[in-house]
């Protein structure tokens, strides 16, 4: 079956269950539609609709959905990881919930006139049930009779989650079986499909988790039950009309029905491989590194041409970053190939023969695409084999901070790339003597301004007021930098320091923090009066101020303004909390840690010299 018969298929099916079909949404979110630059999954344009809005197409959808997930960037190249892959979904808006959700993932996975796949090698899992929300009896009962239905009695396994004898339902905790999109929103208890890859083997016994560890069993299909919307106090409220989400991968599912063992196998990625063949005169199979160089290029070539189409173009900030990264990750796996002249436009021409019929925004943007690509790569050349060579000839036992910040001024090698190049010699990067240096680099220029500041303000209040401000303009600043999605997710704020939780599903690289980091203090240096006033909630959404936590607020609330000398927002909040008067009090602000906090939300705690 090829991915268009598969997508044919998905959507035929599912219209026939009354879904309206609706397109792709594209990779780059809508400014609400949460905490990611991208488009991570199926679910992710929908969830106004998850919470309540009326879906212009009803109470039933599917689609297939292109999606880019960006925290596995370093692991492409594996057996299993991609950047961009597509989800095939459909969902019930308050309507059908999981009898129907569960018999007709059965009725199309095993069905002849569907996909037809062996219902004596499919296995389910479904939520055993942990903080405070009960085991998922009524999926649990529904399985047993699709299963009885089909001739087949089967038995849940226990806690030790072994497969034996007709077990074949496996209740499994949280992390495994509970899903939501980001730190807050609709979410709920799934239930996946796993399917038999290798049953020439005999029998499928073991633990769960292993077998799933060895590629024995893979999973294919998703159904996530959204009962409850989790609130930022960590809450979970119960939705007044549950819904079903669920996500079904092309890649995976192809990879299912070709009896391949990997995504890389199937036809997604081999006319990509005999390009790549072609221009580099290699061949995949010849050996580990060829393999694990081709599946790299295609994945980050076939991803940079989705999002190019859907806008994003290479910078050096937010989507953009992304975009040049893989792009310039794709052009040094190329050299390693052997490549030494531009190729990764040979390489998107595929890319849009392959998909350009299903996704006619790839053929509509087709020489945007080849644009964006041949001078990224054109730029990137430029410096990378100087850089090769001056990289060649640090120690061979350890990399200094100060040699890896001498490769990023010089020759435009980011911290991650001088990382992944260390890795393959053996070698450990001194990261934070890294991130120390391009501290110091910054602050040379800032000497004066960080030296003469005699701080006035004595008295623990009035740190906190200084500190309070400071985190204002580290918010607006996030924002500019990584992007719109960026929203605060939490504070504390002490007299030494501040600590800001905000939406965003990715490590801020080294560079983004000093970029950060220059903004907060051009606003202190710029001497800008903090502005308060005081009005109802509605006028200050009126006005796009930003606030946190609209339960906490009265009728009345206090914004605080800072504009730059040509009267722009620079930053615009509600807040109850004390600032000072002008930012030319706040001294020098330096952050001194970005790191995760929860899933999807990252932490910053920064100081005011």
């Amino acid at each position: 079956m090829t991915a268009n018969e598969l997508r044919k298929k998905y959507l035929e099916f599912f219209a026939s269950k009354g879904h309206t079909i609706i397109p792709s949404a594209s990779l780059v979110p809508r400014e609400t539609d949460g905490s990611t630059l991208f488009t991570t999954a199926g679910m992710h344009p929908l969830v106004p609709y998850l919470l309540g809005e009326q879906h212009p197409g009803g109470n039933r959808v599917a689609n297939v959905q292109k999606c880019v997930r960006t925290g596995d960037i370093d692991d492409v190249g594996d057996n299993r990881h991609c950047t961009f892959f597509e989800m095939m979904g459909n969902w019930s808006f308050g309507d059908y919930f999981k009898k129907e959700a569960i018999e007709w993932s059965f009725e199309f996975l095993t069905d002849p006139k569907w996909l037809g796949l062996d219902k004596n090698r499919l296995y389910v899992t479904v939520f055993k049930g942990e903080d405070g929300i009960p085991r998922d009896e009524e999926a649990i009962a529904t399985w047993q009779k699709v299963f009885s239905a089909a001739g087949m009695e089967v038995e849940v396994a226990g806690e030790d989650e072994i497969i034996k004898n007709n077990v074949r339902i496996i209740p499994l905790g949280t992390d495994d079986n509970f899903w939501i999109a980001g730190a807050t929103g609709p979410c709920g208890g799934d239930t996946e499909m796993f399917y038999d890859m290798r049953p020439e083997e005999g029998k499928l016994e073991g633990k769960f988790g292993d077998l799933v560890d060895s590629f024995r069993i893979m999973e294919v299909w998703n159904n996530v039950f959204m009962e409850f919307n989790k609130t930022v106090e960590g809450k979970y409220e119960k939705l007044a009309k549950p819904n079903v989400d669920t996500g079904m991968g092309v890649e995976r599912t192809l990879t299912v029905l070709d009896g391949e063992y990997t995504v890389f196998e199937t036809e997604l990625f081999k006319p990509l491989f005999e390009k790549i063949a072609e221009i580099s005169g290699c061949g995949y199979q010849d050996s580990d590194e060829t393999k694990k160089a081709f599946r790299i290029i295609a994945d980050h070539i076939r991803a940079s041409v989705f999002m190019i189409a859907d806008g994003v173009t290479p910078l050096n900030t937010g989507a953009g970053y992304v975009l040049r990264r893989l792009i310039r990750r794709a052009v040094r796996y190329g050299k390693l190939l052997g490549i030494e002249k531009d190729f990764t436009v040979s390489v998107a021409e595929i890319v849009i023969q392959n998909f350009g019929d299903f996704y006619p925004e790839l053929k509509k943007q087709r020489e945007i695409i080849f644009a964006e690509l041949k001078k990224e790569e054109e730029k990137f050349r430029k410096t990378l084999e100087n850089g090769l060579r001056q990289f060649n000839k640090l120690s061979s036992t350890a990399i200094s901070g100060k040699d890896a910040f001498d490769l990023y001024q010089t020759y435009g090698f980011p911290l991650e790339l001088t990382i992944e190049l260390a890795k393959e010699k053996g070698v450990i990067v001194d990261e934070k003597e890294f991130e120390e240096e391009l501290i110091k680099h910054q602050d040379l220029s800032r000497t004066a301004s960080a030296g003469m500041f005699k701080g006035g303000l004595q008295d623990s209040g009035e740190e906190t007021a200084r500190l309070h401000t400071a985190a204002h303009l580290l918010l607006a600043s996030l924002r500019q930098i990584l992007g719109n999605h960026v929203f605060q997710k939490g504070s504390n704020i002490t007299p030494e320091r501040l600590r800001l939780d905000f939406s965003h599903s990715e490590k801020v690289a080294p560079e983004q923090v000093i970029l950060i980091e220059n903004l907060v203090n051009s606003a202190i240096d710029a001497k800008l009066d903090v502005l308060s006033e005081e009005m109802t909630l509605e006028q200050a959404k009126s006005v796009n101020a930003m606030g946190v936590f609209e339960s906490k607020y009265g009728e009345k609330v206090t914004v605080y303004s800072i504009l730059n000398n040509d009267g722009e927002v620079v930053s615009r909040e509600i807040c109850g909390g004390p600032h000072i008067k002008n930012t030319g009090e706040l001294g020098h602000f330096k952050i001194q840690k970005e790191e995760a906090s929860s899933s999807g939300v990252r932490r910053i705690k920064a100081i005011l010299e």
